[in-house]
């Protein structure tokens, strides 16, 4: 209703109203403090074994043996790697090893190094 408010980050409304140092959506519901960064609700939280959250290139460490599919190729505990990116999936680890080639990981198999 104002010109000043920003509209709702939520559902674009212009229908924001101020209540003390709250910015309120009548629309939606949806309640956030102005000037505050909003954190991307779609992005992807990648977690190794002890919860460290992962991003791309960091360098994690393997904490088991992995057998590589499709070959008679393992990948021993302690191999360090480092992650080219970061996909959805139940392999969420895209990275290239040393002496195996390219290969995808789950995160709950590395440990941040």
């Amino acid at each position: 209703m104002s010109d000043t408010l920003p509209p709702c980050p939520e559902c674009n409304s212009s229908y924001v109203y101020e209540d003390s140092n709250l910015l309120i959506c009548p629309e939606c519901g949806h309640e956030w403090i102005p000037g505050e960064v909003i954190e991307d609700a779609d992005a992807l939280i990648v977690k190794d074994a002890n919860g460290t959250v992962l991003q791309d290139g960091d360098f994690v460490t393997l904490i088991k043996d992995l057998k590589v599919k499709g070959s008679s190729s393992v990948a021993k505990v302690g191999t360090k790697v480092k992650i080219n990116r970061l996909v959805d999936g139940d392999h969420n680890i895209d990275c290239k090893i040393d002496g195996i080639g390219a290969m995808m990981l789950k995160s709950e198999f590395v440990k941040k190094a």
